[in-house]
């Protein structure tokens, strides 16, 4: 997805890095964010490797999501595992990145990240719950 990124320092870090913990107390699932620092051909690309260096591909359930930010090419992906995608399906991450979209536009980046990462819990903490 891509939208008008103005200034990836007006990311709000404590209230993402919060959002992450609580969404985390309800599942067994990983969430992460990641800003990048280059610009990206393809943010979808590019997060699956960030994805497998980070090693959330080797989770024994498969149930990470990753949603991660490329201020300077103004585009942004959410990549989950294989676990994931198979309770959610496609529809799942479309909307989420629309629903994304819709706050980034307005400059809202931590209201956007926020938002990704309650959905992702949200969905992550039904299928995954805390053991």
């Amino acid at each position: 997805m891509s939208w008008l990124f103005s200034n990836p320092a007006s990311i709000d870090h404590g209230r993402v890095d919060a959002a992450i913990r609580d969404a985390e107390k309800l599942t067994s699932g990983e969430i992460r964010v990641l800003i990048a620092r280059h610009k990206t051909r393809d943010p979808i690309a590019a997060a699956q490797r960030h994805f497998d260096k980070m090693g959330l591909a080797r989770s024994a359930r498969h149930h990470a999501v990753l949603i991660f930010v490329s201020p300077r090419s103004k585009t942004f992906a959410v990549v989950g595992d294989k676990g994931v995608h198979e309770r959610c399906g496609p529809t799942f991450w479309t909307e989420l990145a629309a629903a994304m979209t819709v706050f980034f536009k307005r400059a809202e980046f931590t209201e956007g990240l926020v938002h990704g990462i309650e959905r992702a819990g949200a969905l992550l903490a039904e299928h995954f719950p805390a053991s």
